[in-house]
Formats: structure tokens, sequence, C-alpha cells
């Protein structure tokens, strides 16, 4: 039975290591949520650490450069382990070809240009129209702003005819940016698979990103590792794959079906929703803090 809690200090001895998401959970897109970040610097100074663990696209100094923007402490956090992260190196290592299809934003460049050390002499990534692809690099819409994955639709049946492999590089279906609902490339991933196309995953809820979480922190098998977000199919389900205990940030992605009160969601509520996606997390709170 879920554990729903008011605060993180509650359940904070309990735990060595936190690996905590960052949309939904630390800010909104927009702007960081100052508890929650309060509430990171808490544990860590009663000796903790923190992997701030994200679906972001982008390899971690890139997400380090926007939560400084945002207004988040360095001493929030300890490492960010990026979906990025762990797709660029399936990327680099040929996963989905040399020559591939790119469905990014300028926002993502750095995923294609910044080579980690390890990929230095590694043959090039070249981006090509979809005609000329031996497969396809998927960072998000093009305009998610505006677009929706059905505007896909008759690229990816194209890509689907010709055998190409998808490598997503977040596997979030949809954020919130501040008040807005997004697509994220998830979203285009599922389509394709729902196509007959084979897409490739890296981030939440699939087993590379916490692999390198691990060995970025230098972790061993008795850490005792808390896993915090708001996905219910990425942080949550991640984090029961992994054998790892969960805290559900219900005021995320989820905030409207745990009755009125965002900060305190009703308890028959929660049971009833997360039965019906055969999830048990061992917490829940309404926003961190």
């Amino acid at each position: 039975m879920t554990q729903i809690i008011r605060a993180l200090d509650e359940i904070a001895p309990n735990y060595d290591v936190l690996f905590c998401d960052l949309w939904g959970c630390l800010h909104n897109g927009v702007a960081a949520f100052p508890a929650a970040v309060a509430a990171l610097q808490a544990f860590r100074a009663q000796g903790g650490r923190v992997v701030l663990l994200t679906n972001a696209p982008r390899p971690q100094q890139y997400v380090a450069a926007q939560l400084d923007r945002m207004g988040v402490p360095r001493d929030a956090w300890d490492a960010i382990v990026s979906s990025g992260d762990a797709a660029q190196d399936a990327m680099f290592a040929g996963a989905v070809g040399r020559r591939v299809w790119a469905i990014a934003q300028p926002k993502d460049e750095g995923f294609f240009t910044d080579i980690p050390e390890e990929w230095q002499d590694a043959p090039a990534i070249e981006r090509v129209a979809l005609d000329e692809a031996e497969g396809i690099v998927c960072c998000g819409l093009f305009d998610d702003l505006v677009e929706v994955p059905e505007d896909y639709r008759a690229r990816l049946m194209l890509a689907r005819e010709r055998g190409l492999k998808l490598l997503c590089a977040n596997p979030d279906v949809v954020v919130d940016m501040g008040e807005k609902r997004l697509y994220c490339a998830g979203a285009l991933a599922e389509l394709y698979e729902d196509l007959g196309g084979t897409s490739l995953y890296f981030g939440k809820p699939h087993p590379p990103i916490y692999d390198l979480a691990r060995r970025r922190l230098g972790l061993g098998e008795d850490a005792r590792i808390l896993a915090i977000g708001d996905g219910i199919a990425t942080d949550i389900a991640g984090a029961a794959g992994e054998g790892l205990d969960a805290l559900f940030v219900t005021g995320g992605l989820g905030f409207d079906q745990f009755g009125p009160d965002v900060e305190n969601p009703d308890p028959a509520r929660l049971a009833e929703w997360l039965a019906l996606r055969s999830q048990n997390p061992a917490y829940a709170i309404g926003r961190l803090r």
C-alpha cells in the first residue's frame, strides 16, 4: 500500500541516494519549485547524494545550464544523468547507422555536435534527409508548440517501409511547459511502433540510464536509493524495474487526478488510479518538499 507523506524528510534517513526527476518535480519547464529545491538541499546537508535523472534529450552539461538559468542552485544536486547522455552513447556506437534523419530542434544541437571523449575517434554521424537515411534519431518534435505526433504519420510510414530503426532520445510522451502540455520524442517513438517500426529507448524506464547513474556515482549493490518522479510509466515503472523504492509526485503530470487539493492527494483516488496502472510505489506526495 502506497504511503502518502507530507515531506521528504519523513523518509530521508532511510536512503543514501536520490534519483530525482526534473520536469514536474523540480521545475515546470519555466521556473524552479523552491520547496523542492530546499528538500534536495536538506537531503544533501544530511550526507545524502542527489542524482538528477532526467529524460531530457540533451547531454548533462546542457541540462545543468538550463537549471542555472532557472535559478536551481548547484548545491541541490551532485550529478545529472540524462536520457541524452545514454542515447548519445548508442548513437555514436552506430545503433541506427551513421547517416541519420534527425527529428530535433536547435536546442538539441549539442546532442549531435558535443562528442563525448570516448567517441572522439568514432566515424562521424551525418544528418541527412529521410530518403537518404540509414536510421532516425528523435530528440523531440520539430516544433512542439504547435505540432502533434499525427503530423509525422506519413513520414514515419515511409521510414517503416525502408526498415529504419528510430533512436528515441527522450522516452517521455508529454510534459507540461507552464500551463501548456507538449508532446515529446516518446510520443513519436510510440507512434512508430504502432505503425510497425522499431524504436530504441535509453531513458527512463529503460535500464541504460540507471546503469549510467550508478556508474557516475560509483554506487554499489548495497546503496539505498529512492527514485522520485511524477511519470507513472517512466519514473515509477523504471524504479520498479530496477527494484528501487519510489516516491510518486502526484502534483505533476497527474495533478488533476487525485482530488481538488494538489498538495494533499486523496488516498482512495490515488489507490484506484495506481491499481489501474498496476503500480505500487512505496510513497506518494502532492509536491516534492
